[in-house]
């Protein structure tokens, strides 16, 4: 395909999941008000005389500010609850743009790696959300003593939102790193050679990714994408372990000469040319004929 090929099926697979997206948004749309509560559950909200709920230390009075805000807040999670129920189309349209590059055997796995994507996109969303009550208790925390915390729907439907989408794309993390080892572009050996900097880049995305300061919330979900990495590793070195098997040369670089083998095999009942081929005659020594120009300036002189 010409770059302009690529270009023109890259827009048609975007559509496609765009479209996906707006369809599961619009059908959202019908149980927003369940979404809405579904995510405010995790919110300690005060009770009528402000006192906080039971088991809670801290609690916040719930407000909505301005006129726009709750058209703006409900498109925000019905967006949200579209983009996650589209999970399977959109993971499938990546596949697809992808697996015309590789071998008809290489594409036998996109059905294993839809099926491996959505589970892991949506644990990543379930740790997010059973992580909330703890982030918003430590986030309240922080409150001074004697003052009254007034929290905006606005504010806290944006960190749920963004924990929920961070903690989903980054449980595929170690789903894209199998989809590059199996498509032959990263070896198990160079996965395994990065785990320092790989716990260490997890580790610092963790803290940036999560909007609380508190190690909890860290470790939530730094510890699951560890955890997945290695189990990443494992996957990737029993392909490499397969293609090593099937193909000796498969871990050799496009520039690097394989293996000639200079070894000399013994030759039986090797028979001489002249006696395997075929004869050849001899050839005969060609006769004198004098022309007919030479007899007649015999005859003149005689």
């Amino acid at each position: 395909m010409s770059l302009g090929d690529h270009l023109r099926e890259l827009r048609n697979r975007l559509v496609k999941s765009v479209l996906a997206i707006v369809v599961c948004t619009i059908a959202a749309a019908f149980f927003k008000d369940k979404l809405l509560h579904f995510l405010m559950t995790p919110l300690p909200a005060c009770a009528a005389n402000g006192q906080p709920p039971a088991g809670v230390k801290h609690c916040a009075q719930i407000a909505v500010i301005g006129v726009t805000q709750p058209f703006s807040l409900t498109l925000k999670v019905c967006l949200t609850a579209g983009l996650v129920a589209a999970v399977p189309i959109w993971l499938y349209q990546l596949w697809a743009f992808i697996s015309p590059g590789l071998h008809k055997h290489e594409r036998r796995y996109s059905l294993a790696f839809l099926t491996a994507g959505t589970p892991l996109f949506l644990a990543g969303v379930t740790c997010a959300y059973l992580l909330m009550p703890t982030t918003i208790e430590v986030l309240g925390s922080f409150t001074p003593i004697g003052a009254q915390q007034i929290l905006p729907v606005d504010g806290y439907l944006n960190i749920a939102t963004r924990m929920l989408l961070v903690f989903g794309l980054a449980f595929e993390f170690p789903l894209l790193l199998v989809m590059l080892n199996f498509g032959g572009v990263l070896s198990a050996k160079r996965m395994a050679g990065w785990w320092r900097g790989m716990v260490m880049g997890i580790t610092v995305f963790a803290a940036v990714a999560t909007p609380s300061a508190d190690p909890i919330s860290m470790l939530a979900l730094a510890a699951p994408i560890w955890l997945l990495y290695f189990v990443a590793v494992g996957v990737a070195q029993l392909n490499d372990r397969r293609r090593r098997r099937n193909n000796p040369d498969a871990d050799l670089d496009d520039e690097e000469a394989s293996h000639v083998d200079l070894s000399v095999d013994a030759v039986e009942g090797a028979e001489s040319v002249a006696a395997s081929g075929p004869a050849v005659a001899s050839p005969t020594p060609r006769a004198s004929v004098p022309s007919a120009r030479a007899e007649q300036v015999d005859d003149d002189i005689t």
